[in-house]
């Protein structure tokens, strides 16, 4: 038995600060998906009517934009983590994937398959991001 304790490089909380990360960033692409899909079904409107304005997404919000309303500020979380995982994201993947590379023996496997599930995810949304029918969400989002 070794009296030598074992050092790790890594610091766990911020190898869990960057799983929530990267699934925040996926989660508010998720709910902006779920929005969008059905605001279109309950309109009973296609993709081209979403943007023409009269469908705001603000409209989705219970008891309207008001600063005390608890569901103002869920709206609030979710629009800037859907906007920031845009540049976020691909960021995140990196950091993982470079840090589940350098720290494979020291990760627990949950963290390892976290951070690269994450990091697949991030860069399947940033590509779906690109797509034609989600380029219509974004801009439905942005409205």
């Amino acid at each position: 038995m070794s009296s030598v304790a074992h050092a790790t490089s890594f610091s766990r909380p911020a190898a869990r600060a960057l799983i929530v990360a990267q699934l925040a960033t996926i989660g508010a692409f998720l709910a902006v998906l779920l929005l969008y899909l059905g605001r279109m079904v309950t309109a009973g409107v296609g993709p081209a009517e979403m943007v023409t304005g009269a469908y705001d997404p603000k409209d989705v919000v219970p008891f309207g934009m008001d600063g005390v309303n608890p569901f103002f500020w869920l709206y609030a979380v979710v629009a800037v983590l859907y906007l920031s995982g845009a540049v976020l994201g691909p960021l995140l993947a990196i950091v993982a994937v470079a840090l589940v590379a350098r720290e494979r023996e020291a990760l627990p496997r949950v963290s390892r398959v976290l951070l690269l599930t994450g990091a697949v995810g991030s860069l399947v949304v940033l590509a779906a991001r690109f797509t034609p029918p989600l380029l219509t969400m974004h801009q439905w989002w942005l409205d």
